[in-house]
C-alpha cells in the first residue's frame, strides 16, 4: 500500500486557479457595468481581457487588482478573497504581483534606477548593495540598464514603457497586471513590448492578464482570451480558436451566429456588423428620445426672437 499523500496513478492533481471569478457583479450609481463575470486564469498563461469601450474590462482589471470590490459575487486572487481583506492585507497581496500602467506611472523626480528601487526599498530589508544589483539585473532584463541614471522626462514613451514594467518585476511577482500596454506607442515600439511581455513570461515564469484593446497585441502575446461586451463574458478560449475565428473566409462567415459574428467584427475591426449597427440603435434612439434628467431647465442662450 502506497503512503498517505501519494496520488493515484494516472491522476493529475488539481491546479487551482492563480485568479478565481464567480459571479461578480459590480454596479456605479445603480447601474451593472459587471453582470456575473466568471473567470478562471490559470498558473503561467497570459490571458488577454479584451473589449471596446464600455465592456467593463477596466473595471475587471481594477477588481483584479483589489482597488474595487464586487457587489456581487466573489474574486480571489492568489487563493485569498479579496472581498475578506482590510487594507493591510490587500497591501500583502499586492506585494506579489507587479502592474504595468499605461503611462507607464513613473515618479518624474527620480531616476530610472531609483524608480525601479523603490518597491525593494519599501518591503524588503535589502542591503543597498543588493539592491542596487537587483535594479540593474531588472533594467538589464527590459534592455534599460545603460539609461538606469536617466530621468523620465529624458526617454521616450517606450522606454518609459519598459521602465515602468521593470519596476512591477523588481520584488519578483508571480502576477503580472498589463494596464494597455500598447497604448500610445508607434507600431514597431508596440511590437517590441508585445515581444518583452512573451519573453518576460517565459523567463520568470509568471502568471500575466493583459488589458487591451489592440488585437495585434493581444494575438501576439495571449495564451488565452476573453471577450467582453457590455458587462459580460460573450466567450473566453484559447488565441487560436479566437485566430480561426478571425480568418475565416467570408462564405463561411454568413453562417455564423449573431454573438460570433461580433465577436469576428471586433476581432477584424469591421466598419459592418453587429456591433455598429446596435451602436447605430442606440445612439439614434437616445437622441430622438432625449434625456431630460440631463437638460438644464433653463437654456444657457435666452433666444432674442420676440
Amino acid at each position: 500500500m502506497g503512503t498517505t499523500g501519494e496520488s493515484i496513478a494516472g491522476e493529475r492533481p488539481k491546479v487551482e486557479p492563480v485568479i478565481s471569478c464567480r459571479g461578480v457583479v459590480k454596479r456605479f450609481e445603480g447601474r451593472a457595468v459587471l453582470s456575473g463575470i466568471d473567470l478562471d486564469v490559470m498558473p503561467g498563461e497570459t490571458m488577454v481581457l479584451m473589449g471596446g469601450s464600455g465592456s467593463g474590462k477596466s473595471t475587471m482589471l481594477r477588481l483584479m487588482i483589489g482597488s474595487l470590490k464586487p457587489d456581487e459575487g466573489t474574486v480571489r486572487i492568489l487563493g485569498q478573497d479579496i472581498a475578506d481583506l482590510d487594507e493591510e492585507e490587500l497591501n500583502r497581496l499586492r506585494q506579489r504581483f507587479g502592474i504595468l500602467f499605461q503611462s507607464g506611472a513613473l515618479f518624474n523626480s527620480m531616476t530610472l534606477a531609483e524608480n525601479v528601487a523603490l518597491p525593494l526599498r519599501e518591503h524588503t530589508d535589502l542591503g543597498g548593495a543588493i539592491i542596487d544589483i537587483q535594479v540593474k539585473i531588472k533594467l538589464e532584463m527590459v534592455g534599460l540598464r545603460e539609461h538606469a541614471g536617466k530621468y523620465p522626462s529624458q526617454i521616450s514613451g517606450g522606454m518609459k514603457k519598459r521602465a515602468g514594467l521593470a519596476r512591477a518585476i523588481a520584488l519578483d511577482p508571480s502576477l503580472l497586471y498589463y494596464d494597455e500596454p500598447s497604448a500610445g506607442l508607434d507600431p514597431v515600439t508596440s511590437a517590441q513590448i508585445d515581444q518583452l511581455i512573451v519573453a518576460l513570461s517565459r523567463q520568470m515564469g509568471v502568471t500575466s492578464v493583459v488589458v487591451t484593446h489592440e488585437m495585434d497585441s493581444a494575438f501576439t502575446v495571449a495564451d488565452r482570451m476573453a471577450m467582453l461586451d457590455q458587462g459580460r463574458i460573450l466567450q473566453v478560449e484559447r488565441r487560436e480558436w479566437f485566430d480561426a475565428l478571425r480568418r475565416m473566409p467570408e462564405a463561411e462567415a454568413a453562417n455564423l451566429s449573431e454573438r460570433e459574428r461580433l465577436l469576428r467584427q471586433f476581432l477584424r475591426g469591421d466598419a459592418h456588423g453587429p456591433l455598429a449597427e446596435r451602436t447605430s440603435v442606440a445612439a439614434f434612439a437616445k437622441d430622438l428620445l432625449g434625456d431630460p434628467g440631463h437638460l438644464p431647465e433653463t437654456p444657457s442662450v435666452v433666444s432674442t426672437k420676440g
